[in-house]
């Protein structure tokens, strides 16, 4: 399967409503599902390399199959835009997930749900693996992310979210984006190039621009060294409810998450397993085989 099937979902909204697009991998009868959501300004075609590596590790290991679901978190890809931009917050993210979820469960119902979690999609599985659902988060894993984040990576995103661009190929959209990407670690041209191709979309003049809705900055930069550190507080305390089986995977020179957040979150909650990644900063993009092997052999997706 090299391409995915495109689908919406209608989630509420305090203005009504909007519908979230997803990616979906591997047979839609499966009862083994996996989210993978990405980060900030990112979309879920991200994860095109590692869904396609577990639909194909279960069907090699005769394990039952596995249904891979990448949404564009909304303000994103294919997703609608808020019409309140002080909405894009994880409490909507978070809903919307659960709207997703239960859609799925209604069509095919979910024997098993794993969630893994980019950045900003880590913390949406957080809360959810946190919550009752009525089919629970087995297995979480959090691609360099956790309650903490550092000020200072909160400050580089209020210099750059928003910033779409215009630009007159995607290869030059590719470099513009690789400037502000380097901490993602080593990738060849074509490998850049790939993750590139969907997070830019076409205009009416021909050029290209960003695939993401401009006002994502608007709750950014409204965002203080003092909120920030209440937002912080709130979220050790939802990590702190978490019981599942969560695996970090941490970038050695991530400027987001510190080491000793990452030794902290082994000796609170959940006690990740951590699994480190060298030469690589905020974040890892799962696209090679070293990380996608870390991510399989967690879901127990190798023979």
């Amino acid at each position: 399967m090299s391409e995915p099937v495109i689908a919406y979902v209608n989630c509420p909204d305090a203005k009504g409503s909007h519908r979230m697009a997803y990616a979906s991998w591997g047979p839609a009868t499966a009862s083994h599902v996996v989210f993978c959501v990405h980060g900030l300004t990112r979309q879920g075609r991200d994860f095109d390399l590692l869904a396609q590596a577990m639909v194909a590790a279960a069907e090699a290991a005769q394990l039952p199959p596995v249904r891979v679901i990448c949404p564009d978190v909304v303000g994103r890809g294919r997703s609608d835009w808020l019409t309140d931009p002080m909405a894009y917050q994880f409490p909507q993210y978070a809903s919307d997930m659960a709207v997703l979820i239960q859609s799925l469960n209604s069509q095919h119902p979910i024997q098993r749900l794993d969630w893994v979690g980019t950045s900003m999609g880590g913390v949406i599985g957080m809360l959810l693996a946190a919550q009752e659902l009525p089919v629970p988060i087995r297995n979480l894993v959090l691609n360099d992310i956790g309650p903490p984040v550092s000020w200072k990576s909160i400050q580089n995103m209020q210099t750059y979210v928003g910033e779409v661009g215009h630009f007159a190929t995607v290869q030059d959209a590719a470099n513009a984006m690789w400037e502000i990407s380097k901490s993602f670690g080593p990738h060849s041209d074509a490998e850049w190039l790939a993750l590139s191709q969907h997070m830019v979309k076409r205009l009416e003049d021909g050029a290209y621009c960003l695939h993401y809705d401009p006002q994502l900055r608007v709750p950014i930069s409204a965002v203080t060294e003092a909120s920030a550190k209440a937002g912080e507080a709130a979220l050790w305390q939802i990590y702190d409810a978490i019981r599942c089986k969560t695996l970090l995977i941490h970038g050695a020179e991530s400027e987001l998450l510190s080491r000793d957040a990452v030794q902290a979150m082994t000796q609170r909650g959940p006690r990740v397993q951590v699994a480190t990644v060298q030469g690589v900063g905020h974040a890892p993009t799962l696209t090679h085989p070293d990380q996608i092997d870390l991510v399989l052999a967690f879901l127990g997706l190798r023979a």
